[in-house]
């Protein structure tokens, strides 16, 4: 039994007759008659009484409620594999860093959802390092971060820039300063993020370049936190400018001489995935394409 036969089935019976279904599928009358005649040998019954004119047997009465379930069922699956195939439905796992996650991501998702919403997206927030390594596992489909280490087999496309600038109390000394070089950080109180994060690598290597020996400083574990920590007085830091809309409370901004410490990010996937196909692809040129105006 296949799907082509029940529909012959089916266009029988909304016709009530052999000739007018035939016609209706384009198919010779032979071919009809065949293809009931095989599916009523394969069940084992007599599904259509013929004569002058066409009728269910009891058995085709039952056959013929079941199998319209199975027709709609079946055009349903045809019709979602095929807006998968062209990348109208389907599945992505998209990981993303901080702040990309939180205060640019939020609202390009809600216009692509509009946009493709039979694409269902889970997201997967953390810092580049294990996001890379869940991509390369083949856990997620396609990671927003900085660039990742060299060697892996990953494939890094920049699209946009995230700027830092230093966030500071209102009232600390170096709020009166209209720029602020790395030498001018000895001896305060710098906030930084975890040993791992991307970013605290660059910062630490522009400072010990720049400033020499390394500073007081303070962890902090999420960059997205270290505006709070600033505000509360404990310290200065480095923070991404996309997110001090507005700037907190009783805290002042000052850019680094040079903009020595903004980071370069962008799409990565494996590099056996590249290109991306069907709703991953649709995703993956969408951000693209609203990452680079910004």
């Amino acid at each position: 039994m296949d799907f082509k036969t029940l529909i012959t089935f089916q266009t029988i019976v909304s016709t009530g007759s052999f000739n007018r279904a035939a016609e209706e599928l384009n198919y010779a009358q032979s071919t009809i008659t065949m293809q009931i005649q095989k599916l009523e040998s394969q069940l084992g019954v007599q599904l259509l009484e013929r004569g002058k004119g066409i009728s269910l047997t009891e058995a085709g009465r039952l056959f013929h409620e079941q199998s319209l379930l199975i027709v709609k069922d079946m055009e349903r699956l045809q019709s979602s594999l095929a807006e998968m195939k062209s990348g109208e439905a389907g599945n992505v796992r998209l990981g993303a860093t901080d702040p990309t996650a939180s205060y640019r991501l939020p609202r390009l998702l809600q216009q692509f959802m509009s946009l493709y919403p039979k694409i269902e997206i889970s997201v997967d927030i953390a810092g580049t390092p294990v996001l890379t390594e869940r991509l390369l596992r083949g856990e997620l489909d396609m990671v927003l971060c900085s660039a990742p280490e060299l060697g892996k087999e990953l494939h890094f496309e920049p699209l946009f820039t995230e700027k830092f600038v230093l966030l500071m109390p209102e009232d600390h000394p170096l709020a009166d300063l209209p720029e602020v070089t790395p030498d001018h950080l000895r001896g305060h109180r710098l906030l930084i993020t975890a040993v791992n994060c991307p970013y605290r690598k660059k910062l630490e290597s522009v400072l010990q370049e720049f400033a020499g020996p390394p500073l007081n400083t303070m962890e902090v574990g999420s960059m997205t936190a270290l505006k709070f920590y600033v505000e509360a007085g404990l310290g200065l830091a480095f923070v991404p400018e996309s997110t001090l809309a507005p700037v907190p409370a009783g805290t002042a901004v000052r850019q680094l001489a040079g903009g020595a410490v903004d980071m370069a990010c962008g799409i990565a996937c494996r590099v056996a995935d590249y290109p991306l196909r069907s709703a991953s692809l649709r995703l993956y040129q969408f951000l693209k394409r609203e990452l680079s105006l910004r």
